[in-house]
């Protein structure tokens, strides 16, 4: 039952996250965010938001200050929203999938080229013997 109730909470907060990061908070440094996902744990104590971000390295580090300094009015507004006893500690966590599948991506494309490879020696290979290796009943005839 509470692992049921804290996905829904997970979910409810991953809403208002993303509304507030569209909508409220006004700071420059913030880039284009995307809230990946979101965690709460059992004990509905603290939340950790999962986020991506479009852009270079600089981009990446400004929103993660602007993200870090608007952790209270959105930690406040999940309270009001969401209506519980406790409001969640808000723990903002840059998500690595992208670079996880960018990595992936990579490994796929070295696999790809490296089949073709053995493909292409195949096709040029001939036999180190005989082409027919196995004796056969014909060949017993003989002797």
């Amino acid at each position: 039952m509470s692992e049921q109730r804290a996905r829904k909470l997970a979910d409810r907060i991953q809403v208002i996250v993303a509304e507030m990061l569209e909508r409220r908070i006004k700071d420059p440094r913030l880039g284009f965010v995307t809230v990946t996902d979101v965690r709460v744990t059992g004990d509905l104590r603290e939340a950790t938001i999962f986020y991506t971000v479009l852009g270079d390295e600089l981009e990446r580090e400004g929103t993660a200050a602007a993200l870090q300094s608007a952790t209270g009015i959105i930690r406040s507004e999940v309270g009001k929203q969401t209506g519980i006893k406790f409001t969640p500690t808000i723990a903002f966590v840059a998500d690595a999938i992208p670079e996880t599948a960018a990595h992936i991506e990579d490994l796929l494309r070295e696999a790809r080229e490296r089949d073709a490879q053995v493909a292409g020696l195949a096709a040029e290979a001939t036999f180190a013997g005989e082409p027919d290796p196995y004796k056969h009943d014909e060949d017993e005839d003989e002797d």
